[in-house]
Formats: C-alpha cells, sequence, structure tokens
C-alpha cells in the first residue's frame, strides 16, 4: 500500500469487544476489580473503537498492593536464587506458549502491526531467561584480612520492594525489563503499567503468577499516573523506583525520589543521531534505516530521528531512503503484510502536523509523506523531510514519530558536533566501512548505546540506557542487577 493512501480499518470480528478482556488489577497474587469499580476505557488506535476497559486503583488500592509488597518481599528475599531462576523460566515457558494470543491483544490496544507484537513478546521470553540465569551469579566477595582471626565479606542484598513505570509504546518490553531484573535480585514489585495498553502486561504478570511466583511478590495497578507515582514514591515500604518515559516527567520523578532518598532508575527521552558516513554502503544504510524509522510508528525511545549524511552521498541515501520507505504498507497491525501501524493516539497525530509545518516553514521540502492518512485512526505517512535546518523543532524535540529529517554534513567532526549538540544522550547510529570512523564515533559520540552498521540490537546481556537527559542507571547487562542490590560490608574479628 502506498503510503498516500488511507488504510483500510480491520473486519469488526478482529476488534470486537468480545475478544479484548475487562482488564484487573493484580494485588496480593489475586485479580481483582478496584476497589470503588471505576475503569477507564480502552481503545484500538486504528479504529477509534472503544474495545474494552481497565481498572481503576486509588489510594485504597495502592495500600492493599503495598502491604503485599513488604509481604511478598520478606519471602522471595529468602527464596534461593536457583528456585528463583526456576519460577522465572517457567514464566518465560508460559509467556512462550501464549504469545500468539498476547501479541493479538498488543496490536489491538497499541497498533503496532502484529509481527512486531509478537516479537516483542518473544523477546521478552529471551529478558527472562537471561535475568533468571544472571541472578544465580550475584556474588559477593572475601577480601584478603587485615589480620589473624579476621574475615572480611561483601554481602549483595536486594534493594527491597520495587515501583516500576511504564510506558504504552512497548507495553510488554518496559515491563519485563524492570520485573526480570527485580526478582532475579530477590526484590517484590509493584507495576504500573499503561492505561492505554493494559491488557497485554497484565498477561505478562498472568504468566508469572501462573509459574508459581508467591502472592505479594508480583502486583500489578493502573490508574492516574500522577495519583500513582506520588503515592508509591516517597512511601517508606517502597525501597526503589524505575521509570519509562519523557524526560519532563522522568526529572519529576527523579527529583521525588531524590527527596525520600529512593534509589531510581531513569530511562528517559532520546533524539537519537544516525550519521551516514561517506564510505559506507549507502543502500544497505537507506534500507535499514527505512526499516527502523517505522518500527512502531518511530514510537520509540531509540528510534533514529536525526539523520546527518554526508553531502557527497545524500542525494544516493536520500533516493534509497524514500524508495525503501514509499514500499511500506501502512494500516491496521491485524492485516497481512502491514509494515507500519497507527499512532497510540490522536496527540501524536496532532505532534507529527505540528513538525511537519514547522520544519517546512523553515525551508526544508518533504521527500515523501507529511499527511493524515483518511479519518479514521490514527494513521499519518511515514515521513522523510530533506533539507532541515537544524533550528526546526523536529531537530530539537523528540518527534516520537515517523518523521525523518535530514541534515548534510561535510566533515565527521560537524556531524560529531551536531550529534553531540541536544541535551539528549540516549540512543545513536552510524554507517561506515572505516574502522577508524568507527572508533572516532565510539570515542566521541555522547550516548548510551551506539549501532554501528546495523538496527538496534539491546540484547539483554548489554546495557540499555543513557546519559545527560536521557536519564541514568541500566536496564540491561549485568548493570541493570546493581540497581536492584544493596552492598553490604561486613568485618569480623573472632576472638
Amino acid at each position: 500500500m502506498n503510503t498516500a493512501t488511507a488504510p483500510a480499518a480491520p473486519a469488526t470480528s478482529a476488534a470486537s469487544t468480545t475478544s479484548y478482556p475487562a482488564v484487573q488489577l493484580f494485588v496480593a497474587g489475586q485479580w481483582r476489580a478496584a476497589k470503588g469499580g471505576e475503569t477507564l476505557p480502552v481503545k484500538n488506535p486504528a479504529t477509534d473503537e472503544t474495545i474494552g476497559t481497565v481498572a481503576l486503583a486509588r489510594k485504597a488500592d495502592l495500600d492493599e498492593a503495598l502491604e503485599a509488597a513488604a509481604k511478598g518481599f520478606d519471602t522471595w528475599r529468602k527464596t534461593p536464587a536457583a528456585q528463583r531462576a526456576k519460577v522465572m523460566r517457567e514464566a518465560a515457558r508460559l509467556v512462550a506458549e501464549r504469545a500468539e494470543a498476547i501479541a493479538r491483544l498488543m496490536t489491538m490496544e497499541q497498533g503496532k502491526p502484529l509481527a512486531e507484537a509478537k516479537a516483542e513478546v518473544l523477546f521478552a521470553v529471551e529478558i527472562i531467561e537471561w535475568f533468571a540465569e544472571e541472578g544465580r551469579r550475584v556474588y559477593g566477595r572475601i577480601a584478603p584480612p587485615r589480620g589473624a582471626a579476621q574475615w572480611m565479606q561483601v554481602l549483595k542484598e536486594p534493594v527491597g520492594p520495587v515501583a516500576a513505570f511504564t510506558p504504552w509504546n512497548f507495553p510488554i518490553n518496559q515491563v519485563v525489563r524492570k520485573m526480570s531484573a527485580a526478582l532475579a535480585t530477590g526484590c517484590s514489585i509493584i507495576v504500573k503499567a499503561p492505561e492505554e495498553t493494559p491488557a497485554s502486561p497484565a498477561e505478562l504478570i498472568r504468566a508469572f503468577a501462573d509459574a508459581g511466583v508467591p502472592a505479594g511478590v508480583v502486583n500489578l495497578v493502573y490508574g492516574v499516573p500522577s495519583e500513582i507515582s506520588e503515592y508509591l514514591i516517597p512511601h517508606p515500604v517502597i525501597r526503589k523506583i524505575t521509570f519509562t518515559g519523557s524526560t519532563p516527567v522522568g526529572k519529576q520523578l527523579a527529583a521525588l525520589a531524590g527527596a525520600h532518598m529512593k534509589r531510581a532508575t531513569m530511562e528517559l527521552g532520546g533524539h537519537a543521531p544516525v550519521i551516514v558516513a561517506e564510505d559506507c554502503d549507502v543502500e544497505r544504510a537507506a534500507k535499514i534505516a527505512a526499516t527502523s524509522k517505522v518500527r512502531n510508528a518511530g514510537q520509540v525511545c531509540i528510534s533514529p530521528t536525526r539523520f546527518l549524511v554526508a553531502n557527497s552521498v545524500r542525494k544516493a541515501f536520500v533516493d534509497g531512503l524514500v524508495a525503501n520507505t514509499r514500499a511500506i504498507k501502512v494500516g491496521s497491525g491485524l492485516e497481512k503484510d502491514t509494515g507500519m501501524g497507527p499512532l497510540a493516539n490522536p496527540r501524536r497525530l496532532a505532534a507529527m502536523e505540528r513538525l511537519t509545518a514547522d520544519a517546512v516553514k523553515r525551508g526544508a521540502t518533504v521527500a515523501t509523506g507529511g499527511e493524515r492518512l483518511g479519518s479514521l485512526g490514527n494513521f499519518f505517512a511515514p515521513t522523510i523531510l530533506v533539507d532541515v535546518s537544524r533550528d526546526s523543532l523536529v531537530f530539537n524535540e523528540e518527534p516520537f514519530g515517523p518523521l525523518a529529517a535530514v541534515w548534510g554534513f561535510d566533515k565527521i567532526e560537524e556531524a560529531i558536533a551536531e550529534a553531540n549538540r541536544l541535551p539528549y544522550g540516549l540512543a545513536s547510529y552510524a554507517f561506515t566501512s572505516s574502522l577508524k570512523t568507527a572508533q572516532q564515533l565510539a570515542e566521541n559520540l555522547q550516548t548510551g548505546m551506539l549501532w554501528i552498521n546495523q538496527p538496534a540490537a539491546p540484547w539483554p546481556e548489554m546495557p540499555f540506557g543513557g546519559i545527560k537527559d536521557s536519564g541514568y542507571g541500566s536496564e540491561g547487562g549485568p548493570e541493570a542487577l546493581e540497581a536492584y542490590l544493596n552492598t553490604k560490608s561486613v568485618s569480623t574479628l573472632c576472638v
């Protein structure tokens, strides 16, 4: 389907309310409605149809979740690491077994193509399995004694109950990283999952419950985000928070956590530069860039956004990027061969229109896309803007949508300076056949993650996180576990 064509709506049966659950809270090992009986509607972004509801937690529900998390922590922290790993592996098996059904729910509520949704679910399996095994390698150490009959130990202990706040763009991926690290180290957790996309994270947590995680170790709530964060973060039961979301909200939560001396991991916004050097394989770079840009309709914190292209190959790269982009089918995520689904909500549509109009006003040209598709659902054409001024909004605000902005450079140092200009430092990309250039970029780009000659590959064994205004801490690799552990120094003199 050409991007200029309005996508067709899915068949009614695919989005009927009977196929989507009334999502409940999970507290103290029980699935239940909110104590006040309140719910929020859940909409399908491809059709604007209300497909279900989600329970709305208030203070009484949070108090019960906090009490459950405290009791669950007392149980789980004493559970041997090998047993914790066994339960987690069983949860991973159940997630894999239920992947098709979970992916369908995710597509209905979030919009991404079914293939992307299933890939996210199956990647969650790998994340759970990796953290399950890594939790068995949380080692303390014995230090050489300073004297006879002295024993000097360093112990690693779980920090305590965790409050996790997760966004709608990756309903399972953002939960599973936080939950897996917490459970692997012996912590309990309260997950505040997204109200827009509640069913798929609920099914993830159902797999852990069915795998035998003790009551209270994992709790799930939904509600008004500010109400929940402002109540959970200061509460004495909570010892750590972990948040994925925008930089402005992240700063507010980090300040609240700091005021109460709570450990925090912050995975915040980005504005990922893509440096296309003159010596790269231009055809390959354009193909990878086009596919990466439309992943989840560009609603990805590590999505490539600012394309900094050597002027000597700029025309060839843009031509390839446009050709590959126009070949992508836009439509309902439930339709076969859909390459890009709708944006998650009308707010994103308005943002795309605003950023595109501003760029054009400042001299940019729309090479393809640039407009809403149809009148039903939140569809926006994958858009490539060329000759973009660096003072354009799209070059300074995280677009969080299917916009690619292209700017040319003559020297690689110019590209590095532009990449580092913004306060963000989450992800970066580069294409080059020169090891010298690759090393120059690795040493000089101010970023938490850099992928060279490849799309993003956030494997669980590698760190995942940013610097500067993109946050701090890691949600991948052994580094991720450290945030969930206290270090205790014990020195004993035998007398």
